[in-house]
């Protein structure tokens, strides 16, 4: 799906007016708690959205590249692209399509493709089916409630504290069952204490939600929001980590660039 035109393009002027112009944007548009407490489950925020990241990292050696993460939101239909770009290295894309349910994000298919410099791209993806999980390696398992890809994980986080921002405190944790390209296991995300994360259009307050990679699951992919409540809970920061030796932290480079919020679309019980 191909998001509708951004209604606006981001400032150009930098610094702390910039962030302090932009958050004032959206808690101006954006209905009180209670309101989205009560709204139905198609209708939370944020409408398609693209995010700009510059990067830096470890792949075996200092990187730096940028990142882009979509959200695209058509109906009770979406799609979350993340694609990085490690300079002189290797391009990563993780695609999450589905729908929206009454809990959140219902992923159908996921797809994870990775290039090296010179290289043949590998591929592998995760199908989600009538009551199961087919991981890249053909196994099928059940799918539990609420299962989550690499991608759209993110996203589902950003759908849990919208609805329910008492949970993004300092100390909570949020469990999610996550299907990898090889594996599917329970995980668990804690909230961290409040951090200031300083961009190019100013600092803003932002929560670190950390990933705890279940023991079995040895070196595979994990990533790690900082979600800034005054920017729709959108990640500021994140930090997406293969192993000690292979990680990259994606900074926001300007302010989200978003769609006109379209009418309420709830498909027909």
């Amino acid at each position: 799906p191909t998001p509708p035109p951004p209604s606006s393009e981001p400032s150009a002027s930098g610094g702390a007016d910039a962030a302090a112009s932009t958050a004032a944007v959206i808690a101006e548009a954006a209905p009180p708690t209670a309101a989205l407490a009560a709204q139905s489950a198609y209708d939370w925020l944020p409408p398609s959205t693209q995010l700009s990241y510059t990067l830096v990292g470890d792949v075996n050696g200092p990187v730096h590249g940028s990142a882009q993460v979509r959200w695209i939101r058509q109906g009770d239909r979406y799609q979350v692209q993340i694609d990085t770009r490690v300079a002189l290295v290797a391009t990563r894309r993780l695609t999450s399509d589905g729908r929206l349910g009454p809990q959140g994000l219902v992923p159908h298919r996921y797809e994870e493709e990775t290039e090296f410099l010179l290289s043949t791209p590998r591929r592998t993806s995760v199908r989600f089916e009538d009551g199961q999980v087919v991981l890249g390696n053909g196994r099928a398992l059940p799918s539990p409630p609420g299962v989550q890809d690499t991608a759209s994980q993110l996203v589902q986080l950003v759908w849990l504290f919208t609805m329910q921002p008492h949970r993004l405190a300092q100390g909570a944790t949020v469990d999610l069952p996550l299907a990898l390209p090889r594996r599917l296991d329970l995980w668990s995300y804690e909230v961290g204490p409040q951090e200031t994360v300083h961009t190019d259009f100013g600092a803003i307050d932002t929560f670190p939600v950390r990933p705890r990679r279940p023991a079995q699951a040895v070196d595979v992919l994990t990533v790690q929001p900082w979600i800034a409540p005054s920017l729709q809970y959108l990640p500021v920061k994140l930090r997406i980590e293969q192993n000690e030796r292979m990680w990259v932290e994606l900074l926001l480079q300007r302010p989200p660039l978003q769609a006109a919020p379209a009418p309420s679309s709830a498909p027909a019980p």
